[in-house]
């Protein structure tokens, strides 16, 4: 056995260990990550990937290395599509807040299963069929141009064939019964929104597949590393969704960027079609050599710029606009913090009840804390993820107003303190 191959098990095992760690701590305490554990989240995940090309590299084989960071920032970039349909999906079955990292969780790993099979079949065609990738590399320009100017606004808007079939087949509730799968009402059994999400999930990443995998084959066809960048792209996505939230739709150029990437690699595709033509209607059904031959770190280059480039110039826009608006804070943050159909940021408490800002964080006597919404609605501060309310209340209150609360804050234990001695002193 070689070290590669040795490399290839003791690396998947310790994804599938770090997979199943992952789903236990989402099944055993659903809730609403904060700000501080996504971030914390998608740089271990980020962290890992690059361990996992060091690795490779001081093993010595630079090339595999190489060509997985660009796999997996290519796979990671074009995944930032099935965010925007994670976002619709969600939101028409209604998930709960608390439910949504679950119904994710779950749903990436049928996609990750899927996605492996996607590639086995895959690899064997272009190990088999060299002259297909002139219909992956078209296939991809194509893409490339819908992405740029096409009008798909309905994606993940509509039941995928999978959930239209179940739904034909079994009996169907919109009620939510927690985790759980199935529901009995009056003696009859109902299958929840639970289910239908996790499959409308799993099944939809299986199409945005069919673009992310021929893609990642002008990278490397090696099997083992197209798995590994899928799976390392798919298990920060999760993370990423909650941490990006409303900030995902004010992207406005990301999908440009994403098509210039994809137009590029099919692009590349067909040149590698060419410099290895078969076909013997084309030039003979020899090579074509005077094709340009473009590396790894050629591609590399153009997924980086592509998407610091979309990124960087959104984020102007979300400024400029922000300015004219009078809101120069950018929110980035979880999916608590949201941009809503009115133009305004919210907070959601755990009830599901929406809170528009700006807010207002006020002390009462007792020591409890309430807030009141821009529209004077209000709720105990115990109703909000804690980060997610510092992190509002420090963006919408001046310093002043945030010192006068901690003080009344204090002033407020003082006393609670002091009351509990005397009473202690009393009953003695």
């Amino acid at each position: 056995m070689t070290p590669y191959q040795i490399f290839e098990i003791a690396s998947l095992a310790v994804l599938v260990a770090i997979l199943i760690f992952d789903l236990l701590i989402v099944v055993k305490r659903p809730h609403v990550p904060s700000m501080k554990e996504a971030t914390g989240w998608v740089v271990f995940y980020v962290s890992l990937a690059l361990v996992f090309a060091g690795i490779l590299l001081l093993m010595g084989d630079a090339q595999h290395a190489g060509e997985f960071v660009t796999g997996w920032l290519l796979e990671y970039s074009l995944s930032i599509d099935n965010l925007f349909v994670f976002i619709i999906i969600l939101s028409r079955f209604a998930v709960p807040k608390e439910m949504q990292q679950r119904v994710l969780m779950i749903g990436i790993l049928i996609a990750i299963v899927l996605r492996g099979i996607f590639i086995l079949v895959g690899v064997q065609l272009v190990e088999q069929l060299s002259w297909i990738f002139y219909i992956f590399g078209a296939y991809l320009v194509y893409v490339a141009y819908k992405q740029a100017f096409g009008h798909d606004d309905d994606a993940g808007e509509k039941d995928n064939f999978a959930v239209r079939l179940l739904k034909k087949r079994v009996n169907v509730t919109d009620r939510w019964n927690g985790g759980k799968a199935t529901i009995t009402e009056d003696g009859v059994k109902y299958i929840t929104p639970f289910l239908l999400v996790i499959l409308a999930l799993g099944t939809t990443d299986l199409l945005f597949a069919i673009d992310s995998i021929p893609a990642i084959f002008s990278v490397t066809t090696d099997p083992f590393l197209v798995f590994a960048c899928n799976i390392f792209a798919l298990m920060g996505l999760r993370q990423l969704y909650f941490l990006l939230g409303g900030l995902l739709d004010r992207l406005v150029y990301l999908h440009y960027g994403i098509a210039a990437i994809l137009g590029f690699i099919g692009v590349k595709l067909v040149f590698h079609a060419m410099e290895k033509n078969e076909l013997p209607f084309i030039n003979g059904g020899q090579p074509i050599e005077w094709v340009p031959h473009i590396e790894v770190w050629h591609s590399l280059i153009v997924i980086l710029a592509s998407m610091v480039i979309a990124v960087v110039a959104s984020l102007i826009k979300i400024r400029m606009d922000a300015r004219k608006g009078g809101d120069g804070s950018l929110h980035l943050g979880p999916s608590e913090a949201e941009l809503g159909a009115d133009g305004h940021f919210h907070i959601v408490d755990a009830t599901g009840n929406t809170f528009r800002r700006p807010l207002t964080v006020e002390a009462t006597r007792t020591g409890t804390v309430t807030v009141v919404d821009a529209e004077g609605k209000e709720a105990p501060a115990s109703d909000f993820s804690e980060d997610v309310l510092r992190e509002a209340a420090r963006e919408d209150m001046d310093e002043a107003a945030l010192e006068e609360l901690r003080r009344r804050i204090r002033e407020a234990n003082a006393q609670g303190r002091e009351d509990l001695a005397n009473r202690d002193d009393h009953q003695s």
